[in-house]
Order: C-alpha cells, then sequence, then structure tokens
C-alpha cells in the first residue's frame, strides 16, 4: 500500500482494477472484511463434473446407506450440478462387492437397488481458512440425506476433523437441517460432536415453498471459530478453542489445516431412513462452489 500512495490518481484506479480483476473479491459482514476468491465452480459447461477439481466415491460407501456411488449419477446441466439418485426397482444389478456370508454390510448386500453420486476435491482443491459458500436446492423426500462437509487428511476419521455445513434428514421421523462439526477423542472412530439440529419446520414456516428454491450455505472458519450459516442465518458457533483430539489425533486440533470439499447425495442408512421409493429420483441441485481466503 506505501507503493499505491505515491500513484498519481488515475495510475491509482488501473492498478486497483487490474487487482480486482485478477483476484476477485467480495465484502463481507459487518465489519466489511474483504475476502479473496480462491478457486469456485460454477457448473457452467454441460457434462460431466470437471476433472480437475472433482473426484467420485463409487460403491457403497458408510452409514449402512442404501445407495451405490457412481459416477454416472452426477451431471452439470443448465448452469447446475445436478446429483440424481435413482432406483432399480428390478434389483436386477448384481453388486460386484458381493460375498456370500459376509459380515462386511458392503459385501452381504447381493444387489444394487439404488444409485446415487458423492463428488470430492481431495488432493485437488482445499479449503483453508476463509469462507466456503455453496447455493443449493435439496430433495426433503423420505429417505434423502444430501449433504455439505469437509473433511481433513493425514489422519484417521475422526481425529482428521469433519464440517459439516450442511446435512438434511429426518429424526424420529422429523425432517431436519443439521450443521455440526466433529474431531478425535481417546477412542478410535469415536467422535466428539458439537451439533445443531434445526427443525424443519423452522423454514418451513417462514416460507411454505423454501424446499423449492435455491438457498445459500455458509462456513466462515477463522482461528477463533467454525461458523455455519444458511441464507445469513447463523445456525452454529464453534469455538476452535474446543475443537483439539484427543491422544489419538496427538491432541491437535484438525482445524487449524487445510481440508477438502464433499457433495454427496446418501439415500436411507442409519440417519436417512426407509425411502420413499415413489419420490425416486431425487435431484440435488449445485448452483456453485465458492471459496474465499
Amino acid at each position: 500500500m506505501k507503493v499505491l500512495r505515491h500513484l498519481s490518481p488515475l495510475r491509482l484506479f488501473i492498478a486497483v482494477t487490474a487487482a480486482m480483476i485478477s483476484c476477485p473479491f467480495v465484502v463481507q459482514g459487518e465489519n466489511a472484511v474483504v475476502r479473496a476468491l480462491v478457486w469456485s465452480d460454477e457448473f457452467d459447461r454441460d457434462g460431466a463434473p470437471d476433472p480437475a477439481i472433482w473426484s467420485f466415491e463409487t460403491g457403497f460407501a458408510r452409514n449402512h446407506e442404501d445407495q451405490w456411488y457412481q459416477p454416472d449419477n452426477a451431471r452439470c446441466e443448465n448452469g447446475v450440478l445436478v446429483i440424481e439418485a435413482r432406483c432399480d426397482s428390478s434389483l436386477s444389478r448384481p453388486n460386484p462387492d458381493y460375498e456370500p456370508g459376509s459380515r462386511d454390510w458392503r459385501k452381504e448386500r447381493p444387489w444394487i437397488g439404488i444409485t446415487s453420486s458423492s463428488l470430492h476435491t481431495a488432493g485437488k482443491k482445499e479449503v483453508g481458512y476463509g469462507t466456503v459458500e455453496v447455493r443449493a436446492r435439496i430433495p426433503v423426500g423420505r429417505g434423502a440425506w444430501p449433504a455439505i462437509w469437509l473433511l481433513g487428511t493425514g489422519m484417521e476419521w475422526p481425529s482428521c476433523g469433519e464440517i459439516d455445513i450442511m446435512e438434511y434428514y429426518r429424526i424420529d421421523g422429523v425432517p431436519h437441517i443439521l450443521a455440526n462439526a466433529c474431531w478425535g477423542t481417546d477412542t478410535r472412530y469415536s467422535a466428539k460432536w458439537n451439533s445443531k439440529r434445526i427443525p424443519f419446520e423452522h423454514f418451513t414456516g417462514k416460507d411454505p415453498e423454501w424446499a423449492d428454491k435455491f438457498h445459500v450455505w455458509r462456513m466462515d472458519r477463522d482461528s477463533e471459530s467454525i461458523r455455519l450459516y444458511l441464507d445469513d442465518e447463523l445456525l452454529n458457533e464453534i469455538p476452535m478453542s474446543e475443537t483439539v483430539n484427543g491422544s489419538l489425533g496427538n491432541g491437535e486440533n484438525p482445524f487449524t489445516k487445510p481440508m477438502y470439499v464433499l457433495l454427496n447425495l446418501a439415500i436411507g442408512g442409519d440417519n436417512g431412513g426407509a425411502p420413499d421409493l415413489a419420490a425416486m429420483p431425487m435431484r440435488y441441485e449445485i448452483d456453485y462452489v465458492r471459496v474465499y481466503r
């Protein structure tokens, strides 16, 4: 800035304009914080998602969910990423990982009845301190479990850290929007959770057509806290002073490190509940993903 002070007004205008073009930014928050765009995907090209940004999970993944993940269920069209869950009512597609007598839930299922997609940026794009903003329209049929989330690397879950910017599923039959984070404890695969569960009627009571519209989910992360928003409403604020791993995570704070983004539409499983097959196909539509410093 010392250099800019000595420029003429015209040269100063040119220099600032050039900086704006090369480093897009937004001014956000009460204190007018300037956030520079680090990377984004606007999903403006039709066809498969950009392989320079996104990779896919395949198979049965986690939480005893009903869907088989595959790339075929994700596509870009009309400026949005569509993740579509589909039902094969004939149950005619065999599970290639099937092993008779297996106690692994991924291998004990002989058939694939539902397919969907899960995309992630691992090894390609990261999120450090700053903001993640995602504009999306979510499916809300019974059994739907759409999510926007982050995972760390270099340690087993949950010591790697997990931030759920958005989850939607039914709790005891009641639809909820969730905003969570978890980290490691002294016990393997046992997480410490900070979770907020907001009944869906909190949103539909204000707007009965809420589910038909796109909404903006946002995460702000800095050295003080993780803040999770929906349409600028703060849903959960998690102090970084609390997010310290147990002994299995070497007492580290996983949220001080870069993480990667996941977008997926799960069906059923431990939280989704029994799916409404008549509601298939279900569409989860993402307008953009933007990451700011």
